[in-house]
């Protein structure tokens, strides 16, 4: 490979998924220049099994890699927290006054927890970090009561960890049915009802904050009740974490900004995963929070950074996990159109955003993991589909993949 204009080194600030998959990626795309991972937890690791299978015990440690990955790739990871970000000079001030210094920087910071303005808050548990898993897992067990607010992906998820290891839970949200835009209510529904029967109870309302009286936590509601706890966990979303970029004068609007390369406003600082808000056509689009966007985002940035051109924009897909139950969404299921609904809630069941042009801009499910990368696909090429053939169970998407033609033929 031609080395003339490429970095001599390459910082990452951020170890998540998208601080790996850009270190991954450079490796891959055949960089040989020095490569550094930051994290304050050292050795990357995962974050979706925080609030499942590691919150359970059933995950030792979600490794992203396996730990001889590093040497063999020549990637050095650094346990350390950055402070401070000087790009013209390509430095990194860590805490307790060390440093590093790259020819270009990559910042996947992430995000923090969004925290609920209650005179109570420092009494909240949140869920970011491997520390935090560990932490509420000792909360949890027999004869433990969790209060949750929030009942979107980490909140349900929590739910379920918690009560598969005996925890009294109550689950608290300001809509009905959280998911809606995300998977449609059809199976938002479905989704949400799981919880009740699990034995967790569900409450829709708005919590004002969280007191401890003679030992015992409770939280306040809106409408003057009181629920008690021992353990209370906030799950309300994050914020991006763009404290570096700031003060290191890049550009920031609800995230670092970058274009659809990973570049920021400094040609020696690129960003990528949870903490960047992507231009677009002149506009700013909004952040994803996903793990699939995270990866993604991570190696557009490698690919700036080696001055390539990066992959192409993919259907947004996530997935969540409650109860024995895998849910998956690729697309827009907020779109407009109709919706067109396969089998009945429960493994298999699936439900499609339909297009007025018989085009699919979403579609989500339980348990049907081919299918929807099938339908991830036509949303891709733009094929038309007959609502018929959606609905019926029998009718292979992968075979209507191969035999539709898309909207261009």
């Amino acid at each position: 490979m031609p080395s003339a204009s490429l970095p001599r080194s390459v910082a990452v600030i951020g170890a998540g998924p998208a601080g790996f998959s850009a270190a991954a990626e450079l490796r891959r795309r055949g960089y040989q220049g020095a490569i550094q991972l930051l994290d304050p937890a050292g050795m990357p690791y995962d974050r979706p099994p925080l609030s499942k299978d590691y919150l359970t015990g059933e995950l030792a440690f979600p490794a992203l890699a396996e730990p001889g990955w590093y040497g063999s790739n020549a990637v050095e990871v650094i346990a350390g927290t950055a402070v401070k970000l000087d790009p013209d000079n390509g430095s990194v001030t860590l805490a307790g006054g060390g440093e590093l210094r790259a020819d270009v920087l990559l910042l996947a910071t992430g995000g923090v927890a969004r925290t609920l303005p209650f005179t109570g808050s420092d009494l909240l548990h949140t869920l970011r970090s491997r520390s935090d898993a560990d932490l509420l897992r000792s909360r949890l067990g027999p004869d433990k009561q969790l209060v949750i607010i929030g009942a979107g992906l980490i909140g349900a998820e929590v739910a379920s960890s918690a009560a598969s290891l005996g925890t009294a839970v109550v689950l608290i949200d300001p809509v009905p049915v959280p998911l809606v835009p995300a998977v449609g209510p059809e199976l938002a529904a479905y989704l949400h009802s799981l919880h009740e029967t699990a034995g967790v109870r569900t409450l829709t309302g708005l919590p004002i904050d969280v007191v401890r009286a003679n030992g015992a936590l409770s939280v306040l509601m809106e409408d003057g009740s009181a629920l008690p706890a021992d353990t209370v966990l906030a799950a309300v979303g994050m914020v991006p974490d763009t404290t570096l970029a700031a003060a290191a004068g890049l550009g920031v609007d609800d995230g670092v900004l970058v274009d659809a390369a990973g570049r920021t406003s400094h040609p020696r600082v690129f960003a990528a995963g949870d903490a960047v808000r992507r231009s677009s056509n002149g506009g700013l689009q909004r952040r994803t929070e996903h793990w699939d966007a995270a990866v993604r985002s991570g190696q557009a940035a490698a690919a700036g950074i080696l001055g390539e051109e990066p992959p192409e924009d993919a259907v947004p897909w996530f997935w969540t996990d409650r109860y024995g139950m895998h849910a998956e969404a690729v697309g827009n299921m907020s779109a407009s159109g109709t919706t067109v609904e396969r089998g009945s809630p429960g493994p298999g069941y699936m439900v499609f955003r339909q297009k007025p042009d018989g085009t699919l801009a979403g579609a989500a499910g339980i348990n049907a993991g081919n299918s929807l990368r099938a339908a991830r696909r036509l949303i891709t090429l733009g094929k038309p589909v007959e609502a018929a053939d959606l609905s019926n169970p029998d009718a292979d998407l992968r075979r209507l993949l191969r035999a539709r033609p898309s909207k261009t033929d």
